[in-house]
């Protein structure tokens, strides 16, 4: 069931909220929310629920061996094991595959024979609340939060429906006083909704239509594939990913905020860095500093020295690449930026910091979007092959895939608007003034209703007429 869905929007969503508010006190809504967060997570994994289930039991049972016993040795004994039962569930579920055909590789080279494994179904969301998971331990571990004594707030924690599936990762510490205590007020209630609209249409408007020429453009074959034609796929789908991520983000933080919860934000504009430091200050904002807090700065961070600064840098990025997708096209998408965070601690790469802003901006925007060619295809050689066709050394032997075949009025208008959407000015101008104290504030939070209402039903019309629909995480 995904947010973007018919089903989820007016029947699934409607009827939670009502009776959740309805609910006397926070005990009572705490068990709803449970139950609808196990519900939301079997309507689309049915028996893998209880995977889920027994990650939350094993968890909870860690946790509060790791109170007990966080003195060391034994404290770092029972924290490893609770992170490798997590990091295990990750290797069976969502690594098994790729390992065994990258070992049968090894296999038939030494004339050997090769190990048979049928597919293991990947479960949705099961790198998020992994790493979920991961968190609570480590912070009880480090002190930073006790223990949950009460299961049902654990399992609340991890399944919670809204980030369940696309994050944001929210950590325990963040989080654990509103298990237990929360206001619902009407203005939260509010700012929920306008939220989830604007990321509703941020995916349906925008991403899904360009999730249309971006497929299409992909599934070229590589010696058809004219330069233009390529480059229009990269920045669809450069808006595309944006866009979707984005928008599942502000849906998650908008439902949170209807329940009483303050997620942490995920994007932060990201599309304006000048730097690939700074993109991933702005980029899945909550992966990046899980990465940094949980594994970077364990593993000394940028106190030991320049070389092992890098290889740090690379170690994270070669991790963050593997976390994304089971395949070498997401680690080489990792170690792409993993590379240019090292080079940009360099001189001659360290200038760009002192290049017109404009430049800075192009240097940024062209290797995120090139990073884009490994993460979109499907292997190395659909990989290679889109390059070559960027750069023109592809020999196009007919028109079969003309440029107009897949640049009409209506993507030109979507770009347009993703390009305006992707920077903040026009949101903040609109905001000053539908500001209750600005001239006119009450006429401009009407307009603001209104536009709201519009855009949900432009968004359910785009459903129901059936439009592509993807789910753009499934690998994560």
């Amino acid at each position: 069931m995904l947010f973007s869905s018919t089903f989820f929007l007016f029947v699934f969503l409607p009827i939670f909220l009502g009776l959740y508010f309805a609910l006397p006190n926070i005990r009572l809504r705490n068990a709803l929310l449970l139950a609808g967060s196990l519900f939301f997570y079997a309507w689309g994994e049915t028996v893998y629920v209880l995977l889920l289930i027994f990650s939350i039991g094993f968890n909870y049972l860690l946790g509060l061996w790791i109170e007990r016993r966080r003195e060391p040795p034994t404290g770092r004994r029972v924290l490893a094991l609770a992170v490798g039962l997590n990091l295990g569930l990750l290797a069976v579920f969502k690594y098994a595959n790729f390992l065994t055909d990258n070992l049968d590789v090894v296999l038939e080279f030494l004339g050997l024979s090769p190990i048979i494994l049928a597919p293991i179904h990947l479960p949705l969301g099961i790198s998020f609340f992994s790493f979920q998971a991961i968190t609570y331990a480590v912070d009880i571990h480090r002190g930073e939060a006790l223990a949950q004594k009460n299961p049902l707030r654990v399992a609340l924690y991890i399944a919670l429906f809204p980030q369940l599936i696309a994050g944001p990762i929210v950590r325990y510490k963040q989080i654990v006083a509103q298990l237990e205590n929360r206001a619902i007020r009407l203005e939260d209630i509010a700012q929920g909704v306008r939220r989830f609209v604007v990321g509703l249409a941020k995916k349906v408007l925008i991403a899904n239509s360009l999730a249309v020429p971006a497929d299409r453009i992909f599934a070229i074959p590589g010696a058809e594939l004219e330069p233009a034609v390529a480059w229009l796929g990269i920045v669809c789908f450069s808006f595309q990913i944006y866009f979707d991520f984005a928008g599942y983000s502000d849906m998650a933080i908008g439902l949170g905020r209807c329940f009483g919860f303050r997620f942490p934000e995920n994007f932060d504009w990201p599309l304006l860095s000048r730097s690939m430091r700074e993109f991933w200050r702005r980029w899945h904002m909550t992966l990046s500093g899980f990465f940094r807090d949980y594994l970077y700065i364990p593993l000394g961070g940028n106190r030991l020295g320049p070389m092992r600064t890098g290889f740090n840098l690379v170690t994270v990025f070669f991790l963050c690449g593997l976390w994304h997708g089971a395949s070498w096209n997401f680690v080489l998408w990792g170690l792409v930026h993993g590379a240019f965070l090292v080079a940009e601690r360099l001189p001659l790469i360290a200038r760009i910091q002192t290049a017109p802003r404009a430049l800075q901006s192009l240097y940024t925007l062209g290797v995120m979007s090139l990073a884009w060619v490994f993460f979109r295809t499907e292997d190395l050689d659909h990989a290679i092959a889109f390059f070559a066709a960027l750069r023109g050394a592809s020999e196009v032997s007919s028109n079969a895939y003309p440029l107009a075949l897949y640049l009409n009025s209506q993507v030109l208008f979507v770009l347009g608007l993703a390009s305006l959407s992707a920077v903040p000015h026009f949101q903040r101008a609109w905001e000053s003034f539908a500001h209750p104290n600005a001239h006119l504030g009450l006429t401009f939070e009407a307009l603001r209703f209104v536009g709201l209402f519009a855009t949900l039903g432009l968004c359910a019309m785009s459903l129901a007429m059936g439009t592509h629909n993807p789910f753009i995480y499934f690998r994560f």
